[in-house]
């Protein structure tokens, strides 16, 4: 007897032309307590419950995700929402952009309790097992100041891999970055950082786990989930401290650390090192 169809509310784009393609069957590849890891013919997806952050792989469900789930589903997204993230802001002012997100390390405690590669910014020592990480990631950052993409690529071979679960802490960081720099890097610079990007998502296919490997590979191309689009766009157009804050705070909440992680990445190529620990965190 074929399995019932799960009600999709909304899904990302990506996900829609790969379920289209396989008339809405989908290989469950690695189930979670909540949520679920997919294959649509060659595409990775995965489907969330109702409330979960959109990105361009997500599949949003219209109640909760099966806790018992079949080895492969249907996904019934006939008359589901189909979320990409607005175009960017075509004018980018370098400073304003560096000026907001600078004023958003003293609100970090409005937005929670740093964890991962974000305690770096409060100017805290990082935590087991990511303690002697600190040097590669204040590295990759410098590299980042310093338009240095070799010392770029050497510094998140160190950091690609570092960490448990499907997507580890370090990879969040280093794709962080890199969407930053996708995203806000000057254009003359864009085509050598997509080189770099291109290394290091190479080399992460065989350090990481493939499913981190795939997300990496999206956020070098400037995809992300899309609080991590609200809060690039807010940077761009000078959005208010509480809209920063918002977006902000959504992204945190994704897994147990990426979505600090990821925060860390994107503030860390926009601020440089010396000024992380600058100012006190509100709480």
């Amino acid at each position: 007897m074929p399995d019932e169809p799960i009600e999709v509310a909304a899904l990302g784009w990506l996900a829609r032309d790969a379920l289209i393609e396989t008339r809405g069957r989908a290989r469950v590849v690695a189930p979670l307590a909540r949520s679920a890891y997919l294959q649509a013919g060659a595409t990775l997806i995965w489907i969330g419950a109702a409330g979960s952050p959109l990105h361009g792989r997500a599949v949003v469900a219209g109640s909760a995700v099966p806790t018992s789930l079949a080895d492969e589903v249907t996904l019934d997204f006939a008359d589901a929402a189909m979320w990409k993230p607005e175009d960017r802001a075509t004018v980018i002012d370098p400073r304003a952009v560096a000026g907001a997100a600078h004023s958003l390390l003293p609100r970090l405690g409005e937005v929670g309790t740093p964890e991962g590669f974000a305690i770096l910014l409060t100017g805290q020592a990082l935590r087991f097992p990511f303690d002697s990480a600190a040097p590669a990631a204040r590295a990759l950052a410098l590299a980042s100041h310093g338009e240095d993409t070799d010392a770029a690529t050497r510094a998140a071979d160190e950091l690609i891999g570092l960490g448990p679960g499907l997507t580890p802490a370090g990879d969040d960081f280093v794709g962080g970055l890199f969407f930053a720099r996708e995203i806000f890097g000057p254009v003359g610079s864009r085509t050598r950082w997509r080189a770099a990007g291109e290394i290091v998502c190479a080399r992460a296919r065989q350090a990481t786990h493939p499913i981190s490997a795939v997300l990496l590979t999206d956020l070098v191309a400037g995809r992300g989930h899309a609080p991590l689009h609200d809060l690039a766009r807010g940077l761009a157009l000078g959005a208010s401290a509480a809209a920063l804050v918002d977006a902000a705070r959504r992204l945190v909440r994704i897994g147990h650390s990426s979505g600090w992680d990821m925060l860390a990445g994107l503030l860390a190529a926009l601020v440089p090192p010396e000024s992380w620990h600058k100012g006190c965190i509100h709480s």
